[in-house]
């Protein structure tokens, strides 16, 4: 998707275009890249489209809503899912593993970290699922995550979107 695909679709369903996408990113689906959708919600926000406040309330509700569906699929099936995925991916098994294995070890905290890691922040919830992590822990740790991540994305937007595009 281009930026001009995605502001035309905002201007034709406003407010809930960016939960969407936002919770596809989230939800680990390719082409929806989050460097380009918060920057942009931020860059409408700075031109009065909507406010910055409802933008972070929509874009860490979304990310929340994806983790919380990631969350529950690795605590429902996660070995299958990993078994399906693995086949798919084969290098990235030592990976996931290592941090399956970092959950367990410093469970709330190695949640917070991930959650600020490209790739890393969106798969980390079904391991967390797999291995059973507090549920309130678990929201706790990747609202805080996710909330620093928007923000540094949706901030880069709304502080130096117009100028990046003027270049």
């Amino acid at each position: 998707m281009d930026i001009q695909t995605l502001t035309q679709y905002f201007l034709e369903y406003g407010a809930f275009f960016i939960y969407l996408i936002v919770l596809l990113e989230y939800l680990n689906l390719p082409g929806f890249p989050a460097g380009v959708i918060m920057p942009l919600a931020g860059i409408w926000a700075s031109q009065g489209e909507i406010s910055f406040f409802m933008v972070m309330i929509l874009t860490v509700a979304a990310g929340l809503t994806g983790s919380w569906a990631l969350y529950f699929l690795g605590r429902a099936g996660g070995e299958k899912v990993l078994g399906f995925y693995f086949r798919k991916f084969p290098k990235q098994k030592p990976v996931i593993e290592g941090k399956i294995e970092m959950l367990r070890e410093k469970g709330c905290i190695g949640v917070f970290v991930s959650k600020l890691l490209p790739m890393v922040r969106t798969l980390i919830s079904i391991p967390a699922g797999m291995v059973k992590m507090d549920f309130i822990k678990y929201t706790i740790s990747s609202t805080l995550g996710i909330f620093l991540w928007n923000l540094v994305f949706v901030g880069a937007g709304y502080f130096f979107g117009e100028a990046a595009i003027r270049i």
